[in-house]
């Protein structure tokens, strides 16, 4: 193995390490063409080609350039590589064979070698090729392109990149040392092409993470989504809401369900909280062409302004303190379904001006990008409050509430739909639960200011205090009691004789648990000896096969 020599040079057809070596080839072959004199008039078409395939090579290989010139790499270096590559050459096989038996060392990146011994020979004859091209070059585009996708099928068989670092480093030790062994010039010619050696090994090692790292990103991103989806289709077949209720302010709402499900205008839903708002964006969702992708869920009221903005339209790798990755926001993840924006009414004004940007033609930036990206969604929106007021007050866009208020499904509030109290009391007990008219009579006199979920809530809570399967008055939360006890004192007070008013109730709970009197006593909140007391003044005795 001989010493590298001033004389040698890269020829200008091949070898190409850096801009200036493109460059020449650029003017070498744009003389060539003019040299040709009125040969070449004829051929005006072909010195464009030649120019947009350079001018191509020269923009793909720009970053490994780059990361020449940060590394030093300078013709000398390619000079002194090319003085001992016959030797490393000749020496290969037993690299190759060196290198693949420290891959399969590791279990873990044993694991992704599924073809046995026939992939492990298919993968030592593409080392052998990549390790003559590493050496001899020429380092164009077509080098940069395979290096990259040598990265990216790394990331697709599950290749983790630290071992193949490892292995890689043992790959490099092996080319010191066969340059060590056979060396015949000075010490210091030595060292210097030891290190040009470890320049090229480490822009080609460059390539390999950078191409690793952004497949792997995008993999990921792409993944994030997908499995986003699947979660939120997962939790709507799961959970299958059904709207509950048959009054006739319940039927508009189903016909309206019915004739707007099918058109992809956005739908405002407006009504009180705890009207089942979001129920309705379920069933509307159901009903639409896009029922076979997800429904994703966002309320305004639950983030601060810059979560909700990076949540909605997502944000770039740095975009903020915390951006340590890119990540798509909602709108990207519903892209081609449904995106159901809760509480629109607490959207603060700059986004509110993004949001209708989206509605308008689709096209949104990721906080942090100058990318346009476009969406096909459908959007759902619901509030609480009046957005009229909203917009009079300066408070909300005006032409955004237009935008969005194109079709309008109002939910009545519970206290206006009290037929529908029974349907949901057997709803949410489900049937192995028993309960009388006074349980139910106290929920219907009940005016359910958070409506149907403040309704389920109550009943939750009086069947986890119920003592069997019966639901009792005296289980529900103190304010729906007190509540019931007052509305009893104004109907006393409105002429009934309150001595009848406390038999009934004493004789109707003592007939309930069946003339159970330490049961009757606890439920009235009073002793046993006072309803002994109680029992004989007003001459009550249990009658049986009474309710």
């Amino acid at each position: 193995m001989r010493a590298a020599t001033h004389g040698e040079r890269p020829n200008s057809h091949g070898d190409c390490s850096n801009v200036g070596d493109f460059r020449k080839v650029l003017a070498a072959g744009k003389r060539r063409l003019e040299g040709r004199g009125d040969r070449v008039k004829n051929r005006g078409k072909n010195y464009q080609l030649w120019g947009v395939l350079v001018s191509m090579s020269m923009a793909l290989s720009q970053k490994y350039f780059e990361l020449q010139r940060y590394v030093g790499w300078t013709d000398d270096d390619q000079q002194r590589v090319a003085a001992v590559r016959e030797g490393l050459l000749a020496h290969a096989d037993y690299l190759v064979d060196d290198f693949y038996d420290e891959i399969q060392r590791h279990p873990r990146t044993a694991r992704v070698i599924v073809g046995g011994q026939e992939q492990i020979t298919r993968l030592k004859v593409t080392l052998r090729q990549w390790l003559r091209q590493l050496l001899t070059g020429p380092y164009d585009r077509d080098y940069v392109l395979m290096r990259t996708n040598v990265g990216r099928r790394h990331v697709a068989i599950g290749l983790d990149q630290v071992y193949t670092n490892a292995a890689m480093s043992r790959l490099r030790i092996g080319l010191c040392q066969q340059v060590y062994a056979y060396w015949e010039g000075s010490p210091e010619d030595m060292m210097r092409t030891l290190a040009s050696l470890n320049r090229l090994l480490d822009l080609d090692l460059a390539i390999i993470e950078d191409a690793y790292q952004t497949e792997f990103l995008s993999r990921q991103e792409s993944l994030s989504k997908e499995n986003f989806q699947l979660r939120a289709a997962l939790e709507r077949e799961q959970t299958n809401p059904e709207i509950v209720g048959e009054s006739e302010a319940m039927q508009e709402v189903y016909r309206l369900i019915e004739r707007t499900g099918s058109t992809d205008k956005p739908i405002l839903i407006q009504g009180e909280s705890g009207t089942g708002k979001e129920l309705v964006a379920t069933a509307l969702h159901q009903v639409s062409r896009f029922s076979d992708k997800p429904i994703v869920v966002i309320n305004c009221a639950a983030l601060p302004e810059n979560l909700l903005e990076s949540e909605l339209f997502g944000h770039e790798k740095g975009a903020f303190t915390g951006a340590v990755a890119s990540k798509p926001g909602l709108f990207e993840v519903a892209d081609g379904g449904t995106l159901f924006i809760d509480e629109i009414g607490e959207l603060a004004g700059g986004l509110q001006a993004k949001l209708l940007r989206v509605l308008e033609d689709g096209s949104l930036r990721r906080v942090g990008s100058v990318k346009e990206r476009h969406v096909n969604v459908r959007l759902l929106a619901a509030t609480n409050r009046d957005l009229n007021q909203a917009v009079n007050a300066g408070t909300f866009r005006e032409d955004l509430f237009y935008r969005i208020n194109v079709l309008t499904i109002l939910l009545p509030p519970l206290r206006e739909r009290g037929a529908d109290i029974r349907l949901l009391l057997e709803h949410f007990a489900a049937d192995e639960w028993r309960w009388d008219e006074s349980f139910l009579d106290v929920l219907r006199n009940y005016s359910w200011p958070g409506n149907v979920r403040q309704l389920r809530n109550a009943i939750d809570r009086a069947m986890v205090l119920a003592e069997d399967d019966t639901l009792l008055p005296e289980n529900l939360p103190p304010e729906i009691l007190r509540h019931s006890q007052e509305e009893a004192m104004r109907t006393a007070r409105e002429g009934s004789n309150l001595d009848t008013v406390n038999r009934h109730h004493i004789s109707d709970t003592f007939q309930r648990f069946e003339g159970n009197k330490a049961r009757t006593a606890r439920a009235l909140g009073i002793s046993r000896r006072t309803l002994y007391r109680l029992l004989e003044k007003y001459a009550i005795e249990y009658e049986r096969g009474g309710v």
